[in-house]
């Protein structure tokens, strides 16, 4: 008798529980919906629909890949950030929602009307493109040094119809010359090389290049802290998301490099995560 809709979210829930999975119903359901091409308010109203063969088969690849940690994400393809579908994959870290905070308020650094902003260590493209999307006006380049990295952004650009992005690959400031940006912007890495995080949960899967950044995890901070004033317009601003006690540490960074107004500000945990500077030396 075939498997109905209900049937394999519950026995998908239970197999993800018993495997630690911190969000087992919500996994269940966005596997089921990837697979069925159904919307998950459908999933639920019609659970007695059966399953065919050849959905099961998938259904039970995925999760056994989702029981061993690999996330969600990469199994689907894709991940939701400030609304926006995203591609993703392995060469990619997966935009966190905290990540949304340095979104928010490079919004409301500057004005609506034109201005040039710098997206470093862009990755999916996720700051750049919700930066985007939300005003027209601005000029957005994002930078990468994986080639990978540089094509999953141009296809989230397109796939969303933002032209007002490029994206370019490089180390850092390598590919812009001396161009001058009224904002620039940056989720680098900034886990050190010992974090236990990095051997549990999604995080095993993540590229280690997009996470770690040298024995203390400042590296990557501190490259872009010394050479972010040659690439600022007097007045620019420099927001750096980083680790949630690395905020006294980016502070003196940015103090040391010469920045006025620095302030660190909170994520929705309430953990110093984003630190801004103006550049008015």
């Amino acid at each position: 008798m075939p498997i109905t809709w209900q049937q394999w979210l519950i026995k998908a829930s239970t197999r993800l529980r018993a495997a630690a999975s911190p969000s087992a119903k919500r996994d269940a359901e966005i596997m089921l919906g990837q697979v069925t091409g159904v919307a998950r308010t459908r999933l639920l109203a019609f659970g007695e629909t059966p399953l065919t063969a050849a959905q099961c088969l998938m259904l039970d690849a995925l999760l056994l890949r989702r029981e061993r940690g690999e996330p969600v994400a990469y199994l689907i393809g894709e991940h939701e950030f400030w609304s926006l579908r995203l591609q993703v994959s392995s060469a990619t870290l997966i935009p966190r929602p905290d990540t949304e905070c340095l979104v928010q308020r490079a919004l409301e650094l500057l004005p609506p009307a034109h201005a040039d902003v710098l997206d470093l260590g862009t990755g999916t493209g996720a700051i750049a493109l919700a930066l985007a999307s939300e005003r027209p006006a601005w000029r957005i380049t994002g930078v990468d040094r994986l080639p990978e990295a540089v094509s999953l952004a141009q296809d989230n650009a397109a796939s969303l119809g933002l032209n007002n992005t490029q994206f370019l690959e490089g180390d850092w400031f390598a590919p812009l010359q001396m161009h001058r940006y009224s904002l620039i912007v940056s989720n680098p890495p900034y886990l050190e090389a010992g974090d236990p995080h990095l051997a549990q949960g999604d995080v095993r899967y993540e590229p280690r290049s997009a996470l770690v950044a040298g024995e203390d995890g400042m590296q990557s901070l501190s490259a872009i802290s010394r050479q972010v004033g040659a690439h600022l317009m007097l007045g620019g601003w420099l927001l750096l998301e980083h680790g949630w006690q690395q905020g006294g540490a980016v502070r003196t960074l940015l103090t040391d490099a010469g920045f006025s107004h620095i302030a660190t500000l909170l994520d929705y945990g309430q953990h110093e995560r984003v630190t801004q500077g103006q550049w008015l030396a």
